[in-house]
């Protein structure tokens, strides 16, 4: 198969195809012969050019659980993930790739938004393809609830940043774009690439009970005044409104941006999914006792009774017909780690309220 008939591919111009063709490798292996091993450092992503890969996990006689032929894509979470190979990836029989190094491909993706929205497009479709692989075998091992809820919780989380970059990859093709709203194209979906990638090790963080936070002095006014804007323009399109009570006070405190704004955007977008249009997100800001309350309101139906102290809880969920509570518990962990303490409730006559701490430097 030739790179260009490659589906992830066809739709690049002949000066994207050249460029493509620059950066590929073509690699060659016998039956038998390991092409990545569970563990290696992610170098690259590999596309089956003729033969047939077998991927497996589990060392030694790892189980085999998926074979691809030609045209398929394997290797590919080394793109947004930079940690070790998950699994290995072995030729069933003599077999040609291309290969694309790492860096080399993370430059073209910046460069071809239509390339990023793909391959996201291809790693949430690999997703699936394991959630219902799993979802099998738990099934046969009684555990089908907890598996199925936490893969079911990484698709729906992936939803926000696929949508925005494929109305951002949809916008960069127009042939009459500005370069100034190109520029903002591209930038929209190097964020969302980095808030998939930020996802991934927040999850796998929380599930391997570490916390991965750096946390340093930073102005959290202005950082929350930015991510304030970024968000009240996404919500604009669904006919809602994030509103401000007041800024964000000017004082002293140590925070981890990219898991700070996680807690952010979990607390807004859950809130976001209980309001019809017109509804009204809260944000608000209280200083004392040398620390800094924030609390997150809606003008949605609240919180059932009984139901507030479990939400943190890992699986408990309330209200969404695809919510698994996984979210709220790791904004959990990320408050907790930054010497924190988040809580909800509701009161009546008002929607939900989430609120949480955080510790006033000295």
């Amino acid at each position: 198969m030739t790179l260009e008939a490659i589906p992830l591919f066809r739709s690049l111009g002949r000066a994207e195809l050249q460029a493509l063709r620059a950066i590929t490798q073509e690699r060659r292996f016998t039956a038998g012969q390991v092409i990545f091993r569970e563990g290696e450092a992610g170098d690259g992503v590999y596309f089956v050019k003729s033969g047939l890969v077998e991927i497996s996990a589990g060392g030694g006689e790892g189980r085999v659980f998926s074979r691809l032929g030609a045209g398929e894509i394997f290797g590919e979470m080394s793109i947004i993930e930079h940690r070790p190979r998950s699994a290995t990836a072995t030729a069933a029989q003599d077999t040609e790739v291309y290969f694309l190094p790492r860096g080399e491909m993370l430059v073209f993706i910046e460069r071809s938004p239509a390339i990023a929205f793909g391959l996201l497009q291809q790693i949430s479709h690999r997703l699936r393809e394991l959630n219902q692989l799993h979802l099998r075998e738990v099934l046969e091992a009684e555990r089908l609830a907890v598996v199925g809820n936490f893969a079911r919780s990484i698709i729906h989380d992936l939803k926000n940043p696929l949508s925005i970059i494929g109305l951002s990859a949809q916008n960069f093709s127009k042939p009459n774009l500005t370069d100034e709203a190109r520029a903002q194209a591209q930038a929209r979906i190097r964020r969302q690439v980095q808030r998939i990638n930020d996802l991934v090790g927040d999850i796998l963080a929380f599930t391997e009970g570490r916390s991965n936070a750096d946390i340093r002095p930073g102005n959290l006014r202005n950082f929350v005044l930015e991510l304030a804007a970024e968000v009240q323009s996404e919500l604009a399109g669904k006919s809602l409104r994030l509103v401000l009570e007041n800024e964000p006070p000017d004082v002293p405190i140590a925070f981890d941006a990219r898991r700070l704004g996680r807690v952010f955007y979990n607390l807004i977008y859950n809130a976001r999914d209980f309001l019809e249009d017109g509804g009204v997100i809260y944000l608000r800001f209280k200083t004392g006792n040398q620390e800094l309350l924030v609390e997150v309101e809606d003008t949605g139906p609240g919180i059932a009774p009984g139901i507030a102290d479990k939400l943190f809880q890992p699986f408990a969920t309330h209200g969404k017909a695809h919510g698994t509570g996984l979210g709220l518990s790791i904004c959990k962990k990320i408050i907790e780690d930054h010497g924190g303490k988040i809580s909800a409730r509701s009161e009546p006559g008002r929607g939900a309220i989430f609120c949480f701490t955080l510790p006033l430097g000295k």
